[in-house]
């Protein structure tokens, strides 16, 4: 077997099965889950109803790079959101099975195991970024994001000889678990940094269309790329996914798009991978990228959540608001993440992630997740509102 697999960490949900293993929550309460970042909003109508009347195409084999439809939905949904001047469908766009399978794949294409291939990930971070690189034959490094920085990576802070070393860096934005944006001249900052030391940029975007504030869309890489009159987008990727943006997280669609030379081989990589989109699924995907309206209004709802958990929870917790993003970070009573979740599952049958559970140790600052707890806002708003009662109950209790 492949040795990199020992290098692997515990994924947080089985840690967190660990941590909850053994207890017994009361039987009167019904478990509520704040763990999970999977949309429990019903799924765009129109998609699945596309789905179903393209069921018989399942009958034939999809291309890797996708149907020129698709492509082109893909590229004029991209362009209209980030005010592009173009996006070229046949050479800058491919559709994927969802951005988790696709940012694996991508670090196993892009990394060049002849040279130091160290891969910057924002910590805490989407694990995948972590396991990508390590069976790539990478090294993560671990960017801290904290609260005096805004919860996002300082790149002022890597040195010029750890920037020699780095092949991708990972950004996510809007940030799980933080919810933090990355504004424009942050993008611009970083990519200046790829041209200086050659890296790729890779921008996790999936949760872009989940913000609070429908007069501010939350910024993207190829959006700075084009106000700095980069329109090749060179070194840069993006990618998106349906996911978060519909409520369709089973359809395992989403895109990457950018830098043509790097997606020419990339498509080339996923032709062996064997990882191409089937062509209801395509269809599916045309229907939901051409329809904003129910893009607004899945937004409206988690605007929604977002002001009822606020009111509820904002006297006995400190959280940053988050811009984006379906997740609350706050900080926890009494520092300790694992003894608040574990008691909190006891006492009141609700489950939280330990923020420590995102993240890794930096050997001078700590794990920079301890003491925080990622609440996902995903479920129903009545629900999602008990849960919050039940946390703000808890809280109280235990002061």
């Amino acid at each position: 077997m492949n040795p990199d697999l020992d290098a692997l960490k515990p994924y947080p949900f089985e840690r967190l099965a660990k941590l909850k293993a053994g207890v017994t929550p009361p039987t009167g309460l019904t478990h509520i889950p704040l763990t999970i970042g999977e949309p429990q909003h019903a799924p765009f109508a129109a998609a699945l109803e596309t789905l179903q009347a393209h069921q018989l195409e399942f009958a034939r084999y999809p291309a890797t790079a996708g149907t020129p439809e698709l492509r082109e939905a893909i590229a004029g949904w991209a362009t209209r959101r980030f005010g592009l001047e173009g996006l070229d469908p046949e050479r800058q766009v491919l559709p994927v099975n969802g951005t988790r399978e696709a940012i694996f794949a991508f670090v196993q294409a892009a990394l060049d195991r002849g040279r130091p291939a160290r891969v910057a990930v924002p910590n805490p971070f989407y694990q995948i970024y972590e396991g990508a690189a390590l069976l790539a034959g990478g090294q993560p490094l671990y960017l801290d994001c904290r609260v005096e920085n805004g919860f996002r990576p300082d790149f002022d802070a890597v040195p010029a000889e750890t920037w020699r070393e780095v092949q991708a860096v990972f950004l996510c934005s809007p940030g799980n678990p933080t919810g933090a944006v990355t504004p424009i001249a942050e993008f611009e900052k970083l990519i200046a940094l790829a041209d200086e030391f050659d890296f790729l940029i890779a921008s996790d975007e999936c949760y872009s269309e989940l913000y609070l504030d429908e007069a501010a869309p939350p910024p993207g890489l190829l959006e700075a790329c084009a106000k700095l009159g980069r329109h090749d987008y060179r070194r840069c990727l993006v990618f998106h996914s349906l996911s978060k943006r519909s409520n369709l997280p089973g359809l395992r669609s989403g895109f990457v798009a950018g830098d043509a030379e790097v997606i020419s081989a990339f498509k080339r990589y996923r032709t062996y991978h064997g990882c191409a989109m089937s062509l209801p699924v395509q269809h599916a995907s045309i229907t939901a990228w051409n329809d904003e309206a129910h893009v607004r209004a899945n937004r409206d709802s988690y605007r929604e959540k977002f002001a009822a958990v606020t009111e509820i929870l904002g006297p006995v917790l400190d959280f940053p608001m988050p811009e984006a993003s379906f997740y609350l970070w706050p900080a926890v009573p009494g520092g300790d993440d694992e003894a608040f979740t574990r008691e909190l599952f006891a006492v009141e049958h609700v489950s939280v992630l330990p923020g420590s559970y995102m993240g890794r140790v930096n050997a001078s600052h700590g794990n920079p997740g301890a003491g925080r707890l990622r609440l996902a806002l995903v479920a129903e708003l009545e629900s999602t509102k008990e849960a919050a009662h039940r946390i703000r109950r808890f809280i109280e209790r235990r002061a």
